[in-house]
């Protein structure tokens, strides 16, 4: 069947594999690179191998390379952030375990009582004149994707958190030999999560749909219904993962501020403050393993929904596989694309000074964008056919190659700008930031006004750079356009999240450098490293957000398609009134995270003062304080103030389609995409902003910035008030709606038959 592309079935069936084997291998051999640093005291003798062996010899000794002392108090930080983030997670995961399963029996009774859980085929749902599988069957199947999804999601993410403890203090210790040997390994520790995560997600979603092809046969149609399971259960994940770990790294990042910095004038990751550790693994549980599985989410949904709407179109409609497979092939030349981008970081270039780091994190975006660009190219030109038909509300939509090209592209450029808009509206190398730092000579007040109104600001270019997108993709493949062109943005994912996971490594680095009472140079190292993560952060946040936007809107098209609704008509009370709630249920959210994190705060600064208060000598440094308690509080806090947030957007799309039917829920889908998007972006890159222009003042780089400072003055209090209310906004909220916007629409597509069969209970009773 496959005659009509120059990539024949068989190719498309070895290239996927093996990409994603290529992947896995290319992160293991970067951890066996960061591995090679030793956390035990020996006499290393690694000087001989290097470029310039006796200079580094000479560094060595000045930093005291082989004091025996400081290797062991970094082995000993790192094992104890660590062991605070493993037991976190599988706390977190016996929670979630739970809910997954009772989730799947959800899944399971609601899709199987759409045909009464009859056994016998039924009529296809865009072809009446041919049997397809029965919906009993979709039930199965969509209920094992989902815990598929699900399971890939959490191991992705306990993988990369575990990569990333493993890493924060090997890269301090690399920090004494030089900037660019500390870089290197906290880049090669965030490619391992990179690779692990893209390569994981493409292998498993490849063997799930060869497996399940082996029941449905020809039915492709029921085949990719039944796989969008696998989205939903990896944003599912992805929620509590993101809600939790947020919450966790919040409240003790703020319980340490507050009473730390503002309170008793010691620094940031001061080892006398009694939060320091909680900080330190709220980093890896909030940013990496959450970070991790909210993209790996992304990637499942977009490739889910191109798939749904793809085998209802002339691909699946006369079997052909390769075009049928062109998300999936993306992907996969992505991975290879991005492997040799990260050559780039850690092999062509070397990192000299600190002022190189930044424009080798940007180079990398830039690089993996254009290398992308020609990739999809010879795609869309080995695995398309010349003209195909895309379905489109109800009709088939002539579309050629090139403009399927165009859609991808599209998609990854706005990821590109999305990319770069939010770097300057959150690096301190640019005015915006440097403003807001300026703004705090006068106070808190001024401080938080500012930030503000630059992350109102920052919500303009992204969100015209994503209507632009999705204009052309959508008047060039319709709702598949949409959805490769989400596919498009997350291509580069591998890049993407290893610039993101670098930033939590850098950051845990300066940590355990100033807790092992290690010099002011080398401090001043880690911090010019993390002060780069912190945008790279947000870039990655910014790529999250905008790739969340597309796959929303194109999983909103595959479900409207399989709810069988032509049109969604604003001006009906019942698609309106579905519009305004939805807009709503953002700030609902927020709200719900946000305080979470306030009340959990309030117990670790209580808990804070009270060691400070109460264990003598605490203040001296002579005596120890109680690290795991504060741990406790952050872990108890946060496992009982993720569930209302997680329920709500669970329980949102059942509640709205069982009781008011397909036109209203799609108003909410609508309404909650729109907002979520706006406020997502605006508060990711306000509280990046407020925590550069702390940065900003702390590191007193140029004349301006030693104006304000220095640490602990007034101003720099200030800037230490806005960084804290930041804190929960770019950390906790902003990357949670996003996942909210894409949860509630891939939920939908699940659950579209029953709602379609059995939905509107109430306007059903009214009428």
């Amino acid at each position: 069947m496959g005659s009509t592309t120059l990539l024949p079935d068989l190719g498309a069936e070895i290239l996927i594999p093996a990409c994603a084997v290529i992947g896995i291998l290319f992160s293991l051999i970067q951890w066996l690179l960061v591995s090679k640093v030793k956390l035990s005291p020996t006499l290393e003798s690694n000087n001989s191998g290097s470029k310039n062996g006796f200079a580094d010899y000479l560094i060595d000794e000045e930093e005291s390379v082989n004091d025996h002392g400081v290797v062991l108090k970094c082995a000993e930080i790192q094992t104890a952030i660590s062991e605070g983030a493993t037991s976190f997670l599988f706390t977190e995961y016996q929670y979630v375990g739970v809910f997954m399963v009772g989730f799947a029996i959800l899944i399971f009774l609601f899709l199987g009582s759409v045909e009464g859980f009859s056994t016998s085929s039924q009529p296809c749902t865009f072809d009446e004149t041919r049997m397809c599988k029965p919906a009993l069957a979709t039930a199965v199947f969509s209920t094992v994707s989902f815990l598929l999804g699900g399971f890939t999601s959490l191991v992705s993410g306990f993988l990369g958190m575990k990569i990333a403890t493993y890493a924060n203090a090997r890269t301090t210790l690399e920090a004494r030999k030089g900037v660019g040997k500390a870089f290197i390994t906290a880049f090669r520790s965030g490619a391992v999560m990179g690779f692990l995560l893209a390569a994981n997600g493409l292998l498993v979603l490849f063997i799930a749909i060869n497996l399940f092809k082996l029941y449905y046969g020809d039915d492709w149609g029921g085949l990719f219904e039944a796989i969008t399971g696998y989205g939903l259960g990896g944003s599912s994940m992805a929620l509590f993962g993101r809600v939790g770990g947020g919450i966790y790294t919040k409240a003790a990042d703020v319980g340490a501020d507050l009473v730390g910095k503002v309170e008793r004038n010691i620094p940031e990751d001061d080892p006398r403050n009694p939060a320091v550790i909680a900080d330190n693994v709220g980093d890896n549980v909030g940013d990496i393993a959450g970070m991790g599985s909210d993209l790996f989410g992304s990637y499942a949904e977009s490739s889910c929904a191109a798939l749904v709407v793809a085998s209802i179109s002339s691909f699946g409609i006369n079997h052909e596989l390769t075009p049928m497979l062109y998300p999936l092939i993306i992907s996969s030349v992505g991975i290879l694309v991005c492997l040799i981008t990260t050559l780039f970081a850690t092999d062509f270039f070397e990192i000299k000074a600190v002022k190189d780091i930044e424009p080798s994190l940007k180079r990398q975006l830039i690089i993996s964008t254009v290398l992308m660009t020609v990739g999809i190219a010879i795609v869309s030109w080995v695995a398309l056919p010349s003209s195909f038909t895309i379905f489109n509300f109800g009709t088939q939509k002539v579309v050629k190659n090139w403009q399927l090209f165009l859609c991808v592209g599209v998609g990854l450029w706005a990821g590109l700008i999305i990319g770069f808009v939010t770097e300057y509206y959150t690096s301190n190398a640019y005015s915006p930031v440097q403003d807001v730092a300026d703004s705090c000579r006068t106070g808190a007040a001024t401080n938080v006004i500012f930030g503000l109104a630059l992350g109102y600001k920052s919500v303009i270019i992204p969100i015209f750079a994503i209507a632009l997108s999705i204009f052309v993709s959508f008047s060039f493949a319709a709702m598949y356009g949409i959805a490769v062109a989400a596919l498009g943005m997350l291509s580069t994912i591998a890049t993407g999240l290893a610039i993101d996971a670098y930033g939590p490594i850098s950051d845990n680095a300066g940590g355990i450098a100033e807790m092992a009472g290690m010099s002011h140079r080398i401090r001043e190292r880690t911090d010019a490293l993390d002060a780069a993560g912190n945008t790279t952060a947000a870039i990655g946040k910014g790529f999250a957000i905008g790739s969340a936007a597309l796959v929303s809107l194109a999983l909103f098209g595959a479900f409207v398609s399989r709810a069988a609704i032509t049109t969604v008509d604003v001006l009906t009370p019942k698609v309106f009134i579905g519009l305004i709630v939805g807009a709503m249920l953002p700030y609902w959210f927020s709200a719900m995270t946000m305080k979470s994190v306030g009340s959990a705060a309030l117990k670790m600064v209580e808990e804070v003062r009270r060691q400070f208060n109460t264990i003598p000598g605490l203040m001296e440094g002579t005596a120890k304080p109680d690290y795991a308690t504060c741990v406790k509080i952050s872990t108890d806090a946060s496992i009982k103030e993720m569930i209302p947030p997680g329920a709500l957007v669970m329980l949102t799309p059942l509640i709205v389609g069982f009781f008011f039917g397909v036109e209203t829920l799609s108003g909410v889908l609508a309404g909650s995409l729109v907002s979520g998007v706006q406020i997502a972006i605006s508060a990711s890159n306000t509280g990046g902003a407020w925590d550069n222009a702390k940065k900003y003042i702390e590191a007193g780089a140029s004349e301006h910035a030693r104006s304000l400072g220095p640490k602990g003055s007034d101003c720099h209090k200030a800037a230490v008030i806005g960084d804290t209310i930041g804190d929960p906004l770019k950390d906790t909220s902003g990357p949670s709606l996003n996942i909210l916007i894409k949860l509630m629409a891939v939920e939908s597509l699940v659950f579209a038959p029953f709602f379609a069969t059995h939905g509107g209970l109430l306007f059903r009773i009214w009428s």
